[in-house]
């Protein structure tokens, strides 16, 4: 059964901590997956859903009870993982080099592997986009929410992404 967010945030704005732990409950999981998809570690994407969580609690006050919870709740979690980002952006290159030099090594590259490593060659902002419309099957409505784009340069986003996952793809494919 889906809360009423609107219900909850009212009651977290008040400083109900119990309530607090109830959205905490629900959301947990899910913004776990969300976050180890756009993070490809399980140290990483635990890291953003905390600051996530603690920043929902301490902005809880800005939250507008007449909108929609869950763009204003993916939207902190989408930037929280921006922000981790941008903060290992040299250590996330020299585990693409070292995967991408096990995979070749190996020579037993499966479709799966090729996905993740066609992933992993994409930026931070292509390779979000593209885990939040095909891996957590978001709209483009609910993504430039989050994101705080406008639709149309979502799509645009989405497009180039695509064309350049496959153009990755097929280079990966043909250097085997």
């Amino acid at each position: 059964m889906k809360p009423n967010e609107q219900k909850w945030m009212k009651q977290i704005q008040r400083g109900d901590r119990r309530v607090f732990k109830q959205l905490f409950d629900y959301y947990s999981d899910y913004a776990h997956r969300l976050a180890f998809a756009l993070t490809k570690n399980t140290h990483d994407a635990s890291d953003v859903v905390q600051e996530t969580f603690i920043k929902v609690y301490r902005h809880a006050h800005t939250f507008d009870l007449g909108q929609p919870f869950q763009p204003w709740f993916y939207r902190i979690l989408v930037n929280e993982a921006k922000r981790l980002f941008q903060q290992r952006a040299k250590d996330a290159v020299q585990m693409e080099t070292e995967k991408i030099e096990f995979f070749h090594q190996s020579q037993t590259i499966n479709s799966f592997d090729l996905l993740d490593i066609a992933l992993e060659k994409l930026n931070e902002n292509e390779r979000m986009i593209l885990v939040l419309k095909y891996i957590h099957s978001f709209t483009e409505k609910e993504i430039d929410t989050m994101l705080d784009l406008n639709v149309n340069t979502v799509k645009t986003r989405l497009y180039r992404a695509r064309q350049k996952m496959k153009s990755i793809m097929e280079r990966i494919d043909l250097d085997e």
